[in-house]
Order: structure tokens, then C-alpha cells, then sequence
């Protein structure tokens, strides 16, 4: 039997090396701030996206401390995504 969709992409990024993530992220966030107008912003809201689709993944094994900055730096992101695309 096959593991479902979801499983699948989760077990594949059980496999993604950390640092190549946190970089991969990082060059995204940092394309998204130095990239004029709606470009920058769109890069913003994809990463925001992604981030809040890995948070609410993990979610259920987060600590309540943990969850609560996740909460407060996903908001920081798309505000930054909103003030860039203004």
C-alpha cells in the first residue's frame, strides 16, 4: 500500500537537512524585503503560506511557548508582505 499524499510530501520533508531549509527560507525572506513592490510582497505571502502550513502540522506536538511565537512571527511576516505590497 502506498502512503497517502500528505504522508508522502511529510516523510520527504522528515528528510530535508535543517540548515538547507533555514537558508533556503532565509534567501526567500531576504529575496521578498529587497524585492520592489507586489514581487517582494508575493515572496513574503508564499513563505508566510508555507510557514503557517508547517506550523499547522506540527502544531500538535508544540509546546504552548513555542506556538506562541510561531503565532507572533507569522503575524510579523505578513504584515511585512501587506506594508511591502502598499
Amino acid at each position: 500500500m502506498t502512503p497517502s499524499p500528505p504522508e508522502n510530501l511529510l516523510r520527504r520533508l522528515a528528510g530535508v537537512n535543517p540548515t538547507t531549509a533555514f537558508i533556503a527560507a532565509l534567501v526567500v525572506f531576504l529575496a521578498g524585503l529587497f524585492l520592489p513592490g507586489i514581487v517582494g510582497a508575493a515572496l513574503l505571502f508564499l513563505l508566510g503560506v508555507a510557514l503557517v502550513a508547517l506550523t499547522f502540522t506540527t502544531w500538535p506536538v508544540q509546546t504552548p511557548a513555542l506556538r506562541t511565537v510561531r503565532l507572533i512571527l507569522l503575524a510579523l511576516l505578513f504584515a511585512a508582505a501587506v506594508a511591502k505590497a502598499l
